[in-house]
């Protein structure tokens, strides 16, 4: 392949309803020289490949795949609408949802009404030609309502077939297609016109139906990019203007009205307002935005002016990697995914051989009626299509993945959700993970004056500090309305604290050990600081000279809902640990109050030694937040990053958090174990409709118009059933509290998945 001529090519498909859709799509394209990489993705109707434009050019990707009857547009244009098909016109569209381009917003390019696709007009059509000839038989004799029928398959029957051919030709001879073309021309020529209408107009209803639910789920994608506002109030100097979101700079300023949606990710720096962050991270309460918070692009401003500084390119937003990370999911196929593509292309040509097994041999060594065994041999190609067990498996997942996006809990697609419903551990992070990665003033003792005295002598030593401690010591202070005492002649005692001089006095802010080298330290005092430190705190000494004033005892808090994950995942059946890098003491007293177990003082490669540990014997995942937790979420077999977290550790993780709720981790693991639940249903109405029907053709019982029915049935309900997991609430808790059990159903709004 010619390098200087190979680049990554990317256009948008319409027209595909379902995984053999896409599959044809991709048949048509990667047998092309030059061509390699071929990811056909379903929801987001997107195809991209690697092209040697040396051998191929990108004019006969298109002609390809305009071939086999879809659309095909280069990204960045106007979506093209498939063409083709009898007595329909060439802007008619192949599938229940039309295109959007990516440069498009979604409320102006609609889809078309079911009636005004192809497929629509061609359910109207082939079901008026079928009336017409079953009116026929009313007033005409029967000779001639025979050639009615006969007519009205024909009609129908003709873009069906111009498509199996086409696909014929570029190797793919086995499609539902063609099983359809035969089934019908096979019914026609042994005298059975009537049946063969019927058929050709219950697999028009079926394909329109596949089209319609293709389209609803794709929509529930598409709807997350309608969260974004088109244009924002940039400020110009003293004045505001509106320009389009996409030309905003990291660094300009913006309004944001009350009742608007924030246009962009951005950092507040005047204003304080509540913002409704539910469209993006699902949290139904709104939170309270003030000076230096961060908001979200596509959040709701719900009660005063914002002004927000851009801190992301629009490309780069919270939005956009949503978006980006839900279509990019689609191309990490679930290994059941794999495994059934594998078995349908064994499977088709299995069956057709068994269709002709049953068309000769019964004539040929015992005598039967031809015209009846090739009648069952046509029904039995009919019923051995296998669209719905194809569909089964992307239909759910792509369910899964917008439902969880709906709900800030991104995966990256169905083999990351496949291996989140085998998950037996949780190994958290604590820092920012299962705490807020603050510290915070928990306790004051005072020795010496007063609360309001010690706290402002320490906020005055450590006004303006980088350090967390020292700033949480300022916080405390400004919360509790207390003035920083004024101070000159600061500095930093590395390793030790912080010294000032306040009112001619040099004051102390450090550690207990500062104290014990000024001889502070009393055995009192050092009573006081042990039972503060085995409860997790860290603990500063206050001092005037060489007398202790008072101790301010600091903990990074666990977040509120910690405990409460922790008790769901007990009831999930799954074990949770917490691996830190912090002292042994103040891991303890966190862990015991979580009621985990833990593993503390751990360098980042202890971390992933400890989940390699766990990986060995068990199906781990690791949350983290943090660059040092980067390993440890690439180790384990399931990495989920909280949505504070660095962009390192969103970018290594499998899956992220968007809420910072520590209970959307058993809420990740239900919606995953929901999906493959899902899917299982999916695959047992599959195979059980088409087990069932096989044998009743076989026998005689049924003939074509039920087994077209059945497969047309099989393919509905397997993508209705999957569409149920758009309404599953999964950071509602189970009621199962069974140590082991792996459920697979949840109940929520009368809704069971």
């Amino acid at each position: 392949m010619a390098d200087g001529n190979t680049a990554q090519r990317e256009w948008r498909v319409t027209g595909m309803d379902c995984g053999a859709c896409a599959a044809k799509v991709r048949g048509a394209v990667e047998r092309l020289p030059g061509v390699a990489d071929v990811d056909v993705a379903l929801m987001s109707e997107r195809l991209r490949l690697t092209l040697d434009e040396g051998e191929t050019s990108p004019e006969r990707i298109e002609k390809a795949v305009r071939g086999i009857g879809f659309g095909i547009s280069p990204k960045g244009t106007k979506a093209e609408r498939p063409k083709g098909g009898f007595i329909l016109p060439d802007d008619a569209v192949i599938g229940g949802a039309g295109a959007v381009p990516q440069d498009t917003a979604p409320e102006e390019t609609a889809d078309p009404a079911w009636y005004q696709t192809m497929k629509g007009r061609l359910v109207l059509g082939s079901g008026a030609l079928l009336a017409a000839a079953w009116a026929s038989r009313l007033v005409l004799p029967a000779e001639v309502s025979h050639w009615a029928f006969f007519i009205a398959t024909l009609i129908g029957l003709i873009p069906v077939a111009r498509r199996a051919f086409a696909m014929a030709r570029v190797g793919m001879p086995f499609t539902i297609e063609m099983l359809m073309t035969i089934a019908a021309s096979g019914a026609l020529v042994i005298g059975e016109p009537e049946e063969a209408a019927l058929v050709v107009f219950l697999f028009a209803v079926g394909e329109l139906l596949e089209g319609v639910s293709a389209g609803k789920a794709r929509n529930s994608i598409r709807a997350l990019t309608k969260l974004m506002p088109k244009t924002a109030r940039l400020e110009v100097g003293n004045k505001t203007r509106e320009v389009a979101v996409e030309a905003l700079s990291v660094g300009q300023i913006v309004q944001v009205r009350p009742g608007d949606r924030v246009p962009c990710d951005g950092e507040v720096v005047s204003g304080t307002s509540g913002v409704d962050e539910s469209p993006v991270t699902g949290e139904s309460v709104p939170r309270l935005k003030e000076l230096g918070a961060d908001v979200f692009a596509g959040s709701i401003n719900t009660e005063a002016l914002l002004r927000v500084r851009v801190t992301k390119a629009a490309a780069d937003n919270t939005i956009a990697r949503i978006v980006r990370l839900v279509e990019e999911a689609e191309s990490a196929r679930a290994p059941t995914e794999r495994f059934i593509d594998r078995f349908s292309r064994v499977y088709m040509p299995a069956v057709v051989g068994m269709a002709v097994l049953v068309a000769v041999v019964p004539p040929l060594a015992f005598g039967g009626a031809w015209g009846e065994w090739v009648y069952r041999a046509l029904a039995l190609l009919l019923i051995g299509c296998p669209c719905a067990l194809v569909i089964s498996v992307p239909a759910s997942i792509t369910s899964a993945l917008s439902t969880g996006a709906r709900n800030g809990l991104l995966m990256k697609g169905g083999a990351v959700i496949e291996a989140a419903a085998r998950v037996t551990h949780v190994a958290f992070d604590k820092t920012g993970t299962l705490t807020h990665g603050k510290p915070r003033v928990t306790d004051v003792q005072v020795l010496v004056g007063n609360e309001a005295d010690l706290l402002a002598l320490a906020a005055g030593v450590e006004n303006g500090a980088s350090h967390p401690l020292g700033q949480a010591i300022c916080g405390a202070a400004e919360t509790r309305g207390i003035d920083p005492a004024p101070a000159t002649q600061s500095r930093a005692l590395p390793g030790k604290g912080a010294e000032a001089v306040i009112a001619g006095a040099t004051i102390y802010v450090g550690s207990p050990r500062l104290a014990a080298e000024r001889g502070a330290l009393s055995e009192t005092l050092r009573t006081q600081v042990e039972t503060l430190e085995a409860q997790g705190k860290t603990v500063v000494i206050v001092l005037r000279g060489d007398v202790a004033h008072g101790l301010i005892a600091l903990r990074d808090e666990p977040r509120a809902d910690a405990a409460e994950a922790v008790a769901q995942l007990n009831a999930l059946g799954i074990s949770p640990v917490m691996l830190t890098g912090d002292n042994r003491r103040t891991a303890s007293a966190i862990a015991v109050g979580l009621g985990i177990e833990h593993r503390a003082e751990l360098m980042p490669e202890d971390k992933v030694a400890a989940i390699q540990n766990l990986t060995a014997e068990a199906k781990v995942m690791m949350i983290g937040d943090g660059i040092n937790d980067a390993p440890a979420l690439a180790a384990a077999h399931v990495g989920v990053a909280m949505g504070s977290g660095t962009d390192v550790a969103l970018e290594t993780a499998d899956a992220a958090i968007l809420r910072d709720r520590v209970t959307d981790v058993p809420g990740q693991i239900r919606l995953a174990r929901a999906a493959m639940g899902n899917i299982r249903q999916n695959i047992a109405i599959a195979l059980g409709l088409k087990a069932v029907f096989l044998v009743t053709t076989v026998l005689g019982i049924t003939g074509l118009w039920i087994a077209i029915l059945a497969d047309t049935g099989a393919t509905v309900l397997v993508t209705l059933n999957a569409l149920r997991l758009l309404f599953f609430r999964p950071t509602t808790a189970e009621r199962v509290a069974e140590p082991g059990r792996h459920p697979t159903t949840h109940t929520t709004n009368e809704t069971t998945v």
